[in-house]
């Protein structure tokens, strides 16, 4: 059978609730992405992201068809991904919630490559060009190919989401 064919499944999919449910479980770094769209900041926070490919160097990330932020961020061809650290949970939430100025005061940044706003206090920044973007079920995959890397000199402990809550990481003795 080929990757590209379908397989059937004689059961129903499982209620999207109790996915919900079962993937808290589940432990995943936090990043926001960010770009600037005529001029104008625009960002939010994810928790899909991953490495897709190093030749070329691709990443990705998902966001819901309905995000609010999804209607401006789609007219980038340029973002930035924000690499959190543990102690940056308030900047994670900020930039999660709805009707907030996300680029206001307290939040520091500057423009950065291809004029993408750059979060100060991330533990690494990937700017990155549209690559692909693809609609699978009610999400949007959208994977850039990496044009520019900068990362601090000391590695911190990252920001993770667990069980819907923010956390750090701690290394097994």
């Amino acid at each position: 059978m080929s990757t590209t064919e379908a397989v059937a499944h004689p059961h129903a999919p499982a209620e999207a609730d109790h996915v919900r449910a079962t993937l808290r479980h589940h432990p995943a770094g936090v990043v926001i992405v960010t770009a600037s769209v005529d001029g104008q900041p625009v960002g939010l926070t994810a928790t899909s992201f991953t490495s897709v490919s190093l030749n070329p160097p691709l990443v990705a990330f998902y966001i819901a068809e309905s995000s609010s932020t999804w209607s401006r961020l789609r007219l980038a061809g340029e973002f930035g991904v924000h690499l959190l650290a543990e102690e940056q949970s308030d900047l994670a939430a900020r930039f999660a919630r709805k009707d907030v100025d996300r680029f206001a005061e307290p939040t520091s940044w500057r423009p950065g490559p291809e004029a993408v706003p750059l979060l100060d206090g991330a533990s690494a920044h990937l700017v990155c060009r549209r690559f692909d973007t693809r609609l699978i079920g009610d999400h949007w995959l959208v994977v850039g190919e990496v044009t520019h890397t900068l990362v601090l000199e000391d590695l911190r402990p990252p920001l993770l989401y667990h069980g819907g809550a923010f956390g750090g990481f701690a290394p097994l003795p």
